[in-house]
């Protein structure tokens, strides 16, 4: 066998190895949801699904609002997504190109505001959205969502733009171009790659955030699945096959989002591979 073949055949057998170890919590999951609880304790670990056990999916829905729990948890997770991004465009692009006094001070607020955890947080701003009635609502908790990945998000983007040509500001600055439109047709669309990953930064911690959703939504519809998944486990017994099959549901729609940017991340970065 040539030599070029064998290292093919090695690369996709790692390839096929690393997908396989990323793949087996997800698939181990699966296979706890469709084994009885009792059978998860015997001398030997059930290995393939028992697809007689299926029905635990839908019996999860009559035990509790799953459904409404995933619903939740989009929204606040797009919601976070988008306003994050929003927010952080144009400080990105000030702090990328303009000059000004307190730059540096405003840059290290920025990160100052990470070393801070949530659970510091939560009582100011519980008081905070209690005045301004942002209490039990899905909008209050993409708030406080958004108020810690906007920082993040910021340095993010400014790097990218550190790195698009002034000169291609300037040739749309000849043709006429404001400078908000020069951020948004010309510096957004060059920096698209930075911008899926950034959502994907934006939606997962929309999507598992806990603390938050806990504390400022005590209302069962409002609910998001990760508060919605804790409140299986019980005080004398846990269905360790019904948490499970929610934690699938709860975990695919995450996984699907990510595979759907990384496409479009993969896409960018190779796009302009091809021009001389």
């Amino acid at each position: 066998m040539p030599i070029s073949m064998t290292r093919h055949s090695l690369r996709m057998l790692a390839v096929l190895v690393l997908l396989g170890v990323a793949a087996f919590p997800i698939y181990w999951m699966l296979v706890t949801s469709l084994t009885p609880t009792q059978a998860l304790f015997a001398d030997r670990p059930q290995l393939l699904p028992s697809l007689a056990q299926l029905p635990v999916y839908a019996s999860v829905f009559s035990l509790k609002p799953v459904g409404t729990w995933l619903f939740n948890s989009f929204c606040v997770a797009v919601g976070t997504t988008v306003l994050s991004i929003a927010l952080a465009v144009f400080p990105a692009y000030a702090l990328s190109r303009f000059r000004f006094g307190g730059k540096g001070a405003i840059g290290f607020g920025l990160f100052a505001t990470q070393m801070l955890p949530e659970a510091m947080l939560i009582v100011p701003l519980y008081a905070i959205f209690a005045q301004m009635s942002l209490l039990n609502t899905l909008s209050g908790l993409i708030l406080a969502n958004t108020a810690f990945t906007v920082p993040v998000i910021t340095w993010i983007l400014k790097g990218a733009i550190d790195g698009v040509p002034i000169e291609v500001e300037e040739a749309a600055r000849v043709d006429g171009c404001s400078r908000i439109g020069i951020v948004l047709s010309v510096v957004v669309p060059l920096i698209a790659p930075t911008l899926a990953a950034a959502a994907v930064i934006s939606f997962f911690h929309g999507w598992n955030e806990y603390v938050f959703a806990q504390t400022l939504v005590t209302e069962d519809r409002l609910h998001t699945a990760s508060v919605g998944l804790a409140s299986f486990i019980g005080e004398l017994s846990t269905p360790l096959d019904a948490v499970m099959a929610v934690g699938v549901m709860y975990t695919l729609p995450a996984v699907f989002f990510y595979l759907i940017v990384q496409r479009h991340v993969v896409s960018g970065m190779t796009a302009g591979s091809v021009k001389g």
